[in-house]
């Protein structure tokens, strides 16, 4: 499913947002995340994130590998993978490093492939402009 330089342990969660819980607010936490509920706000990630069926999210999401399986109204950044599953909806722009949309999954947007190679140079021009303003 996932590249074989890492792959996704969606076995076990570290943080449950229930079916019945709804947030509001910036959520950020590391390890693998499971969403059911409702958020409204952005998620920060350090790590995996999977979308439940019934979840709703209104906000930005970053993480690792990000498994879509409800809807999603917001901008996603997956500095890996990014899969919708045959229920799954994205409407928002994705930046990604590896895309799988399922039959019948929805995505209205625009989408941006990125490489480890792009994103070194990025940080290697944005140290070198640090270093040039000191």
């Amino acid at each position: 499913m996932f590249s074989k330089k890492q792959t996704a342990d969606f076995s076990k969660f570290d943080t449950l947002i229930g079916k019945n819980t709804s947030f509001e607010g910036t959520l950020t936490a590391e390890g693998t995340i499971r969403i059911d509920g409702k958020i409204k706000g952005d998620v920060k990630v350090e790590g995996d994130i999977y979308i439940g069926e019934s979840s709703q999210v209104i906000g930005n999401i970053m993480g690792s590998n990000i498994i879509v399986g409800g809807n999603v109204d917001g901008n996603i950044i997956a500095n890996e993978q990014l899969r919708l599953t045959s229920t799954g909806k994205v409407i928002g722009d994705i930046s990604v490093k590896s895309l799988i949309i399922d039959e019948n999954g929805v995505f209205e947007g625009s989408s941006k492939m990125t490489t480890n190679e792009i994103n070194s140079k990025h940080k290697s021009k944005k140290s070198e402009s640090s270093s040039v303003e000191n």
